[in-house]
């Protein structure tokens, strides 16, 4: 549905059903996947697509995922990890977190920045 939508796009006028066969003659399928939630980790945050619409494109061998929804951002840095440094750096959770980010969530090295403080 997505990528027919796009091709109606870039081909307004088209038919749907032209758009399909065109679609199937360029090597192009597509395939609705039925999610709840995306969530894409990086190294110090995650982004969750909520309500997602994800559609897998496979054009000619080459696979690719096409997702729309509503995203939000999340820190990767779980609660457990701020409560550690804080209680080995003997510093406030605000404090832990906040060397955590800075230290891309690495647990030692957050301890000995805040030590040094």
């Amino acid at each position: 549905m997505a990528m027919g939508y796009l091709v109606y796009k870039m081909f307004p006028g088209m038919n749907p059903k032209a758009m399909q066969q065109a679609m199937k003659k360029m090597g192009m399928k597509q395939e609705e996947i039925d999610a709840t939630e995306v969530i894409i980790k990086t190294a110090d945050k995650n982004l969750i697509v909520r309500n997602p619409q994800v559609v897998k494109i496979d054009m000619m061998g080459q696979k690719s995922l096409q997702i729309t929804g509503d995203i939000e951002e999340e820190s990767s840095i779980s609660e457990e990890d701020v409560k550690t440094v804080a209680l080995q750096a003997d510093v406030s959770e605000d404090e832990s977190r906040k060397a955590l980010e800075e230290c891309s969530g690495d647990l030692a090295e957050a301890i000995m920045k805040l030590k040094k403080e």
